[in-house]
């Protein structure tokens, strides 16, 4: 399940088939087709199209349009973006849920959960939007997203929902390249034993992403630097505060 969550991580389009033959051809894993799938259902992915099953979307649920087709970020809490990924375990696995500010990068708030239930993404928003209000929220059409329970609180503050089309992976790009850079300087190199592990283990590493670790497309700026970029004396206290905790972690 791991070496098939680092294939899936690359190439989101694979599917059992072309997994199989990754896992054969270059991990010298030889299992049959069907039994690839059940991992892949276990895990909570699929391929056809970039669409993880962690999000499956639910008929009775109203679905709203997306909203950001040529709509670029123009200042922090415009645009919100929400996603799930799977997070291995040594020893079985878990859920992460995150909220991205589109045009900070900065991550608003995330949240671990052993389970699919939606109680962490309905958690995880409310911390979210506790930080601040974005104008527009976007996410798949999941069933935890467009569960009443979810979309009741984003219009209880007036927030704008979007919601990316079916096999539109990339409407919600930024989230999408937050998961590939946990996993990648993260989760595959800690390799996590147990759920409180991870939790501990994401919470040092969210702090080094949003206070310490620089990005070229923000000009090589920390994502609090710019979404607090009204605060820059908070930040900077933030981020020693933050360097003494990675340096003891």
């Amino acid at each position: 399940m791991n070496v098939i969550d680092k294939i899936y991580t690359d190439c989101p389009f694979y599917g059992s088939r072309k997994i199989r033959w990754e896992l054969k051809k270059n991990h010298s894993i030889n299992i049959c087709r069907q039994y690839v799938r059940h991992l892949m259902e276990k895990m909570g992915i699929e391929a056809i199209y970039p669409k993880k099953k962690t999000s499956q979307s639910n008929d009775l649920h109203t679905k709203y349009p997306y909203l950001l087709k040529n709509v670029t970020a123009l200042f922090p809490n415009h645009i919100f973006g929400t996603d799930i990924t799977y997070i291995k375990l040594e020893k079985g696995f878990a859920y992460l849920v995150a909220i991205i500010d589109w045009y900070s990068r900065y991550v608003v708030a995330w949240k671990l959960s052993s389970t699919l239930e939606i109680d962490f993404c309905l958690e995880n928003l409310r911390n979210g939007l506790d930080i601040a209000t974005p104008q527009i929220h976007n996410s798949d059409q999941g069933s935890h997203f467009t569960s009443p329970k979810y979309t009741s609180i984003l219009l209880g503050k007036n927030v704008q929902i979007s919601m990316d089309g079916r096999g539109r992976c990339m409407d919600n790009i930024f989230t999408e390249r937050l998961w590939r850079t946990v996993k990648y300087e993260n989760v595959y190199l800690k390799s996590y034993a147990n759920f409180a592990e991870a939790e501990e283990g994401l919470k040092i590493y969210f702090q080094f992403y949003n206070h310490l670790r620089l990005h070229e497309s923000l000009g090589y700026s920390t994502p609090a630097e710019i979404y607090f970029k009204n605060s820059k004396l908070q930040t900077i206290q933030i981020s020693k505060t933050i360097q003494t905790s990675i340096a003891k972690f």
